[in-house]
């Protein structure tokens, strides 16, 4: 699978489960809701707080298995480095990230302030690989 064809499978499909490493190397998988960037990139919200965010401050490559809304069906899996864009930069971005996957906010001050006070972190991944390739 090409990286086009990822992205055009996470712009429909906003199931996830991000891997990040922790510092033994062992998996840490959380479950999420991505979108794609207009740069290409799939993004993710999350707290500066969270693990995720820790494991990614360390080692900032990460794995995202997005899955079809019924669970079963098509899959995609994508992997690479990630960037951690923060407040206030990740502001509109993050405004950008609700609208793709709710559309419009009935209150967007309320939203910008609930992102400032949940401390919201927006994770870039700059997609490297994509599968799957074969089936078996």
């Amino acid at each position: 699978m090409n990286l086009d064809e990822a992205r055009a499978f996470v712009r429909e499909h906003h199931r996830a489960i991000l891997t990040t490493s922790r510092d033994d190397g062992s998996p840490q998988m959380s479950p999420v809701a991505v979108a794609v960037d207009d740069l290409g990139r799939l993004v993710v919200s999350t707290r500066q707080t969270a693990l995720k965010t820790r494991n990614l401050r360390k080692r900032p490559k990460a794995w995202l298995c997005v899955i079809s809304d019924g669970f079963y069906g098509p899959w995609v899996q994508v992997e690479g480095d990630v960037e951690i864009l923060e407040l206030p930069e990740a502001m509109e971005p993050l405004v950008d990230y609700y609208r793709q996957l709710s559309g419009e906010h009935p209150d967007w001050d309320d939203y910008r302030a609930a992102m400032e006070r949940d401390q919201r972190v927006l994770l870039c991944l700059t997609p490297s690989r994509a599968g799957p390739d074969v089936e078996g």
